[in-house]
């Protein structure tokens, strides 16, 4: 960026600050966000919308937690997550604050969800097109697609029934309960699946065991295991197959850069290697944080760093609540970054490649912790959407198993391990040795994630969902005995992934401007 271009956007956040400090009839108040996951960024953009002074202080050098984004010898990889869907939260971020979104953020429809394979060489494209996606189950499973439909009908009416409740307000405030939303859903908890689990869900409407894997396959998304969380969980497939998946231009990273312009021309200020030691709090009241040996002070707190670290490292003399430490974590990620010196027409953006037990998997990874010795395996290759993400004839794969969170395994003999696992079963499911293809590699393991995230034990969603009363027994987005300090994140309710770390972000702003009287 040039020194014209730093100084006039300083300028711009100097001017921003004035007008909000002008535009608002409540008392000025500052907020302290510590760190800038996507769900701190979405926090620090609707608090500054309301006429807060946000600041958010970081200790990395980089935005965005796990949504950020390498270069690795001309290739481009998104470091984290790498599906994205619901992109209105998005947007809506950027309406909150009187943008047009497509002057700063745009994203495409994917054709094809997901594409995926099986052992016995079966290939099934998951069609966005709902036409085309029946036809293809048809063709490839000799049926069952009219049946496939029918049990999205259902994933969608658990959504619209329950979304309203369990992902954009606090569990844990009893006044959102007496609405006429809650207690329409409550008539009905009956069919919401909640007492049994996903699989059982899927084995009772859908007749074929590749589908009943394909959709089991959903409870990764929040890191559980499909035999133990509750079949309410069945309303995930919606977002993808009724809904969509989105490509962002430029990439997943481009949605932590796009919002992150966005907070700073509201005034926000980003703090970058500035580590938070702890929060300061007196007896009732969370009132600043201690960073640089320097108590620096606010009216409210919020940390978007994972709940159990935020009590064990920044609220040492605050005892947690005892299902904090002690609730099952979700499974984490062994993830390589490959170059790829070959383009394979057969691939698309999304790839899974199943395992043949797909139970057996889930019990090594949340029974025993163990690396499963035949694991799913999947491969993002964004260079598809995007093909200024490899060079010319190449592609980037990113390539992810499933496995357990960090409690000391041997991850060095893990690593080595699953290297060969992966190779030999992608190998062997395209038919062709893909070994002399990778001529770059890097690496994302569970010790990784933690150390460069804070996420407890290196789990990507914090506390798993293999309960059926997982969503009421997550941490709050509040303090029950500190004013003024907050929660959000993937480690608190309502959950891990963009959407959900969005929606936190909400739940935190519309909590905060209650408790002040800011409408």
């Amino acid at each position: 960026m040039s020194g014209n271009r730093k100084q006039m956007r300083a300028k711009l956040v100097l001017f921003s600050k004035l007008l909000l400090s002008f535009s608002h009839k409540q008392p000025y108040l500052k907020a302290i966000i510590i760190g800038s996951g996507i769900a701190g960024i979405s926090a620090a953009i609707r608090l500054a919308s309301a006429g807060f002074q946000v600041e958010v202080f970081e200790s990395n050098s980089y935005p965005g937690g796990k949504l950020t984004a390498f270069y690795q010898n001309g290739f481009r990889f998104d470091a984290g997550p790498s599906l994205f869907t619901l992109p209105e939260l998005v947007d809506e971020l950027f309406i909150l604050a009187g943008k047009n979104p497509r002057n700063f953020f745009r994203y495409e429809k994917v054709d094809v969800t997901c594409n995926y394979f099986y052992e016995d060489g079966t290939n099934i494209r998951a069609f966005a097109d709902k036409n085309k996606l029946k036809e293809e189950i048809d063709s490839k499973l000799g049926g069952y697609g009219s049946e496939t439909l029918q049990y999205l009908q259902e994933s969608a009416r658990i959504y619209e029934l329950t979304s309203g409740i369990f992902l954009k307000k606090s569990l844990h405030r009893y006044r959102n309960y007496l609405s006429a939303e809650v207690i329409s859903a409550l008539v009905k908890a009956h069919t919401l699946h909640l007492r049994t689990t996903m699989n059982q869900v899927n084995e009772k409407y859908l007749k074929n065991g590749k589908l009943v894997q394909l959709f089991n396959r959903y409870a990764t998304y929040n890191g559980s295991s499909p035999y133990q969380a509750p079949g309410i969980l069945t309303l995930i497939p919606h977002l993808e197959f009724n809904i969509g998946t989105f490509f962002p231009e430029g990439g997943m990273h481009q949605i932590t850069l796009s919002l992150v312009e966005l907070a700073e021309s509201l005034g926000v200020t980003f703090y970058y290697e500035q580590r938070v030691d702890s929060i300061n709090t007196d007896h009732s009241k969370a009132d600043g944080i201690h960073s640089g040996g320097k108590l620096i002070p606010a009216d409210i707190v919020v940390s978007n760093m994972d709940i159990v670290h935020t009590y064990r490292k920044l609220l040492p003399g605050i005892r947690a609540p005892r299902q904090v430490i002690g609730q099952e974590r979700s499974s984490s990620a062994l993830i390589f970054y490959w170059n790829i010196r070959k383009n394979l027409p057969r691939l698309y953006l999304h790839n899974i490649f199943f395992t043949n037990d797909y139970e057996a998997e889930f019990e090594s990874i949340f029974s025993r912790f163990e690396l499963y010795h035949d694991p799913t395996v999947y491969v993002h290759i964004s260079s598809k959407q995007n093909p200024e993400d490899a060079p010319e004839g190449m592609e980037n794969w990113f390539v992810m198993i499933n496995v357990p969170s960090n409690i000391g395994q041997d991850w060095d003999l893990y690593i080595r391990t699953a290297r060969d696992l992966i190779i030999g079963k992608i190998s062997r499911m395209l038919g062709e040795d893909i070994s002399p293809w990778i001529i770059g590699e890097s690496l994302l393991e569970p010790r990784t994630i933690e150390s460069r995230t804070s996420s407890y034990q290196g789990s990507l969603y914090g506390a798993s969902s293999n309960h059926w009363l997982s969503a009421f027994i997550r941490h709050p987005n509040f303090h029950s005995r500190l004013k003024g300090l907050y929660f959000c994140g993937g480690s608190v309710h309502p959950g891990g992934g963009i959407p959900l770390s969005i929606l936190s972000g909400k739940i935190v702003s519309d909590l905060v401007k209650n408790d002040y009287g800011i409408k």
